[in-house]
């Protein structure tokens, strides 16, 4: 016996396509939790599962305020950028300072 994404001991057929169906209507964490409490599996089985099958989609990291996480290198290329010349130090400041920075160029 062959197992692949679509087959396999632990999923049967009607349980993926529940999992296909209700997951890609909502694709996400709290779907993922409530298909995991549903079929008493871990979420990682069921994210696993969604990752073989094609279809999970990993959520976008966000800092402690929900804003979307910006590299310091963004910010330092920016400075670099609108300064018109590259300056080492630029790099050595705290990304809070370069956004300040950024902020006062603008």
């Amino acid at each position: 016996m062959t197992l692949t994404a679509n087959a396999s001991q632990n999923y049967s057929e009607s349980m993926i396509s529940e999992l296909t169906a209700q997951y890609t209507a909502n694709p996400v964490r709290a779907t993922v939790d409530a298909l995991a409490d549903k079929f008493d599996k871990s979420p990682r089985s069921i994210i696993a599962k969604l990752s073989a099958l094609g279809i999970y989609q990993k959520a976008e990291r966000v800092t402690k305020r929900g804003e979307p996480v910006v590299k310091k290198e963004f910010f330092v290329n920016a400075v670099n950028e609108r300064l018109g010349r590259e300056l080492p130090s630029v790099a050595k400041m705290t990304k809070v300072d370069l956004q300040a920075l950024l902020e006062l160029l603008d």
